[in-house]
C-alpha cells in the first residue's frame, strides 16, 4: 500500500487544475462583482494561486521521492487549463466586450492551442532538461495577465494590436527560441545574475506600477533569453 505522502503532489496539482476552472469561470461574468473585487480580478487571484499550486507540487513530489507518470500527464492538463485555456477566454471576452467584429474574440483561442502544443512539445522534447524552448506557458498566462489588466487600467488598443499580440506570443510557445530557466539551484550571483535581474525588476516594477507591471517582467524576461549566449549550466530542473 502506498503511503499516503505519495498521494500530495496530486492533490496539489489538482488544486491547480481547480483554481485554473474557477478562472475560466470568473472569464465569463467580467463585468460582475464578488466581495467588492470584479471577476476578472479574481480571474487573475485563481491564475496566480494555480502557479503557487504549480510550483508546489513539483517541489512537493522532489522532496518526498514521489514522481509518477501520472503525475507528469495530470501536471500537463492542468497547466493547459490554469495558464492556457484560462487566460484565452480571458482575452477572448474582453475583446468581445468592445464591440467589433465578430470574429476577431475567437483569435484568443490561439492561445489554449499554443499552449497545449507547447506541453505536448515539452514532455517528449529531451532538450528541455535544464532549459526551455520556447515560452513557458506560466509565463504565458502572468503576461496576459499584466496585459489585461494595463487594459483596465489604460485603454483598449484595439482589435489589431490585440491579435498581433495574440499571434505573437502563441508564436513564442512553440518556438525553438532558447530561454533560461528562471528556477534556482543555488544562490551564487554569478551563476544567477539573469534571474536575480528579472526577479528584482519584476518586483520593483509591479511595486511601482501594479499587476499591469507583470506584463512588462516577461518582457524583460523574453529579451534577456534573446540577448543570452547559452542557457545557464547550473540549471538542473526545468518547468513546463
Amino acid at each position: 500500500m502506498k503511503p499516503i505522502t505519495s498521494f500530495i503532489p496530486n492533490t496539489i496539482t489538482c488544486l491547480n487544475l481547480l483554481s485554473g476552472c474557477l478562472a475560466v469561470v470568473c472569464a465569463f461574468h467580467l463585468d460582475s462583482y464578488l466581495w467588492g473585487l470584479p471577476m476578472i480580478h479574481w480571474a487573475f487571484i485563481f491564475i496566480g494561486a494555480a502557479a503557487i499550486f504549480d510550483f508546489c507540487d513539483g517541489l512537493s513530489a522532489r522532496t518526498l521521492h514521489a514522481y509518477s507518470p501520472m503525475g507528469k500527464e495530470l501536471d500537463s492538463l492542468s497547466d493547459l487549463v490554469s495558464f492556457g485555456l484560462a487566460p484565452a477566454f480571458l482575452v477572448m471576452n474582453t475583446m468581445a466586450a468592445q464591440g467589433g467584429p465578430v470574429w476577431t474574440p475567437w483569435t484568443a483561442l490561439l492561445i489554449a492551442l499554443a499552449g497545449a502544443l507547447r506541453l505536448a512539445k515539452f514532455n517528449v522534447d529531451t532538450r528541455q532538461t535544464t532549459s526551455f524552448i520556447g515560452l513557458p506557458i506560466p509565463a504565458n498566462a502572468i503576461f496576459w495577465i499584466g496585459a489585461l489588466a494595463w487594459l483596465r487600467d489604460h485603454a483598449y488598443p484595439g482589435d489589431i494590436v490585440m491579435i498581433i499580440l495574440i499571434l505573437l506570443f502563441s508564436y513564442l510557445m512553440v518556438s525553438e527560441i532558447k530561454m533560461f530557466s528562471l528556477k534556482f539551484s543555488s544562490l551564487a550571483f554569478r551563476q544567477n545574475a539573469r534571474r536575480y535581474l528579472v526577479l528584482g525588476a519584476s518586483i520593483l516594477m509591479v511595486i511601482t506600477d501594479g499587476i499591469s507591471a507583470l506584463a512588462w517582467s516577461i518582457i524583460l524576461y523574453i529579451l534577456i533569453s534573446l540577448l543570452g549566449k547559452k542557457t545557464d549550466p547550473d540549471s538542473q530542473e526545468s518547468h513546463s
